[in-house]
């Protein structure tokens, strides 16, 4: 299972959110490459790198810190927050990302990310499935929709995704443990799916309960943040798995 630790990024800061409330951001660090160093310089291999200001503006906002860390570090950064265009899209993979997660596009206009996804292959793109009680939110988890979670990750990854990353909002920021029966449920529906987990990690004894269920990843935040989790222990964790 592969570790990505996250900088979300506002106003070039790296940020963290609570439920993805805008109004509840805590500023952890002036300089997201630095962060992004630190990581790197622990051991840890991949970046999650969210433009939170994109996600609410449905375009990119923050794309030269994206351009910063990945020239300055060797991680393999997917990266997320408003591509609502293929001008955007293809802006993120020249800027550096190795991925890039389709949320709000592949909800609203699923014709098209399966255009981008013939475009750029199920290696680049991952859908972003994140949801508040099981109904798929967008535009940075501001507009709520009436789109099952499990309805939309079954018929995109049929149509030809293969990475999913998937949000349980109520847990996001939370410190509160995975969402393990929204994983276990999307598994269970889509097996073969490359499917990451995102919000609510806690601690260690958290990767090893998503490890047994075979995620693909984990996306580790506030837990890094506010101290529960070192950069090095999560390598040392990876290093052991």
């Amino acid at each position: 299972m592969r570790i990505l630790p996250a900088i979300d990024i506002s106003e070039g800061k790296c940020v963290r959110l609570t439920q993805g409330d805008y109004g509840k951001r805590t500023v952890y660090f002036e300089d997201p490459v630095s962060v992004a160093l630190d990581f790197q310089d622990a051991g840890l291999r991949y970046l999650h790198v969210v433009d939170l200001d994109g996600a609410k503006a449905r375009k990119l906002v923050n794309l030269k810190v994206l351009q910063k860390i990945a020239s300055k570090t060797h991680l393999r950064i997917d990266f997320g927050g408003g591509i609502q265009s293929l001008e955007d899209l293809t802006a993120a993979f020249d800027a550096g990302a190795a991925q890039v997660t389709l949320g709000s596009i592949a909800a609203h206009d699923p014709a098209l990310a399966l255009e981008w996804l013939a475009k750029f292959g199920p290696e680049r793109l991952i859908l972003g499935a994140d949801a508040r009680e099981g109904m798929i939110s967008a535009g940075g988890w501001t507009e709520a929709t009436t789109l099952s979670v499990y309805d939309f990750v079954k018929d995109m990854c049929a149509a030809g995704f293969k990475y999913v990353v998937s949000t349980d909002i109520a847990r996001d920021g939370m410190l509160s443990g995975p969402a393990v029966e929204l994983y276990k449920g999307l598994l269970k529906q889509n097996p073969g799916i490359a499917l990451v987990a995102s919000g609510g990690i806690r601690d260690l004894a958290d990767l090893d309960t998503l490890a047994e269920l075979r995620m693909d990843g984990a996306i580790v935040g506030k837990a890094i943040y506010e101290g529960h989790i070192t950069p090095a222990a999560l390598a040392a964790w990876k290093a052991h798995h």
